[in-house]
């Protein structure tokens, strides 16, 4: 299911372990610039259909953020590539993701932009609302019906009823044929959310954002520099 990846890295790019809740987590770090004023950590989509750090729409958003001279983290859930530990449904996840803020804030005593792709939005969402260390917060391809978990043979449902007071800026970003975000049902739920909050519908593009992941980079790109103050943003 998410199994398409980017492999190829450049040398700008650091191989580590964090430490986790349930053992060390695989983790990548884009290196930001010297006067950095912003941190970020991208959350990858569901591991038991092969999502992982190297899946393209992290990728991409890893990218996106980085092109503003962030530095940038992506890690690999428990159980998955070399972290160690079990997956947990979600709710050990939400650990995981603790330890990565728990990480940047150590290295770089900075604010931070938490984005995520799918279940690692559900999974991250948790933890960054309430996060005095976030800034802001961005959803990609955000699950807004019941998605049917064939490996373990259930349907999951998302609850997002935190984010109807959450007040940090937000940015959704989903394709206009996203099967888990249909058109309306995505448009009501993020209607019910606290502002400031924006919405990007990216023209024919599915739930991957399968040739239109330029599009989604733009929608990231431009929010940035809207919402981050143009002296950070480079605007």
């Amino acid at each position: 299911m998410y199994s398409d990846s980017v492999t190829s890295e450049d040398s700008s790019i650091r191989s580590l372990f964090l430490a986790g809740p349930a053992g060390r987590l695989e983790a990548l770090l884009n290196a930001g610039s010297p006067d950095a004023t912003h941190a970020a950590v991208v959350c990858h989509p569901h591991p038991l259909y092969g999502g992982t750090l190297h899946n393209k729409v992290v990728f991409h958003t890893t990218k996106a953020l980085n092109s503003f001279g962030f530095p940038v983290l992506r890690f690999n859930f428990r159980g998955t590539g070399l972290s160690e530990g079990e997956h947990a449904s979600g709710t050990g996840e939400v650990e995981d993701v603790r330890a990565a803020l728990d990480w940047l804030e150590r290295e770089f005593t900075l604010p931070i932009i938490f984005a995520g792709f799918s279940f690692g939005a559900a999974v991250g969402l948790r933890v960054a609302y309430s996060n005095d260390r976030v800034d802001a917060l961005i959803a990609l391809g955000l699950p807004a019906v019941a998605v049917r978990t064939e490996v373990r043979n259930e349907d999951r449902v998302y609850d997002f009823e935190f984010l109807r007071a959450c007040t940090k800026p937000k940015l959704f970003v989903s394709g206009s044929r996203d099967q888990f975000g249909p058109m309306g049902k995505l448009e009501a739920l993020v209607n019910t959310f606290a502002d400031p909050k924006k919405l990007v519908r990216i023209e024919a593009g599915d739930h991957f954002f399968e040739g239109r992941l330029k599009e989604m980079r733009v929608a990231i790109e431009d929010w940035v520099r809207e919402t981050v103050p143009s002296r950070i943003a480079g605007g």
